[in-house]
């Protein structure tokens, strides 16, 4: 009588590390859902899309036929109106990247952040979601200025649209998504969303965004050039004048970035350190 060879279990080694995901966890699906819900917001609509256009033909649209004749202008042909197209179309770019930013905040006070930090999303890739979910809300934005601007009779030539709607949409997004984010991690509650909107108002007027800087009173030109909506303004602007802009306005968008980014990884790392 024979007996079957006992079978032999090979051991498995356990582990309770968790298996990091691709990238970190980012995927198309979260930064769908993440947009999705930044869409559904009343106030973020009315403010990054509504307001910009609406101040458009409030303002705009009126000075259609008006040339733009303060600098010169190379290319010629152009309108007043297209001044402050450009100027409504960065405004929406900056309020729709610090809402999406400053969402942080209402998160944090939800207890969301913690939620996300029992999952294998990797904190980096949580905050890259948010970064470039505030991109394409600013797209929205823009585009939707713009397309108010062309459908009102706005004359520029192709590559004054296109780089003065790169530099409104890229660097307007940017620095200020930077800033809602900081900010988002420094206050706490939907104070952030408030206060945020607060500083975006308050830098566009001191910053020459809704008024030429040359109507503003000399105290108030000074200090426009240490403002982050001063460089961004100008480097937008520049393509409809023909005439370049300084190199301080250059620097003045990289010092506030990089102020702003800064800032977000201390409060980012503060944070987590709780979590």
């Amino acid at each position: 009588m024979t007996h079957a060879p006992a079978a032999t279990t090979a051991s498995v080694p356990i582990t309770l590390d968790r298996k990091v995901p691709p990238f970190g966890g980012f995927n198309l699906m979260f930064l769908g859902i993440e947009l999705r819900r930044k869409l559904r917001n009343r106030r973020t609509i009315i403010f990054t899309i509504i307001f910009p256009v609406g101040m458009f033909f409030l303002s705009g649209y009126p000075n259609k036929d008006i040339p733009l004749t303060e600098v010169p202008i190379a290319q010629g042909g152009l309108s007043v109106a297209a001044y402050i197209m450009v100027s409504m179309a960065l405004y929406g770019a900056m309020m729709s990247a610090t809402a999406a930013g400053g969402a942080v905040a209402v998160e944090r006070s939800q207890g969301w952040s913690r939620q996300l930090r029992l999952t294998p999303l990797n904190p980096v890739a949580n905050v890259a979601t948010k970064i470039i979910a505030g991109l394409l809300l600013g797209l929205v934005a823009v585009g939707a200025t713009y397309l108010a601007g062309a459908l009102s009779g706005i004359q520029m030539s192709a590559e004054q649209w296109l780089l003065s709607g790169l530099a409104s949409w890229l660097l307007g997004s940017t620095v200020f998504t930077a800033l809602g984010l900081m900010v988002g991690y420094l206050v706490p509650s939907e104070n952030a969303m408030q206060l945020t909107s607060l500083v975006v108002v308050f830098f566009s007027f001191v910053g020459g965004l809704f008024y030429p800087l040359s109507m503003m009173p000399p105290v108030v030109q000074s200090i426009a050039a240490w403002t982050p909506v001063y460089g961004i303004g100008e480097i937008a602007r520049a393509p409809l004048t023909g005439a370049g802009f300084e190199p301080l306005a250059l620097l003045n968008a990289i010092a506030w970035l990089v102020i702003f980014a800064l800032g977000t990884i201390v409060l980012f790392r503060r944070d987590t350190k709780r979590v």
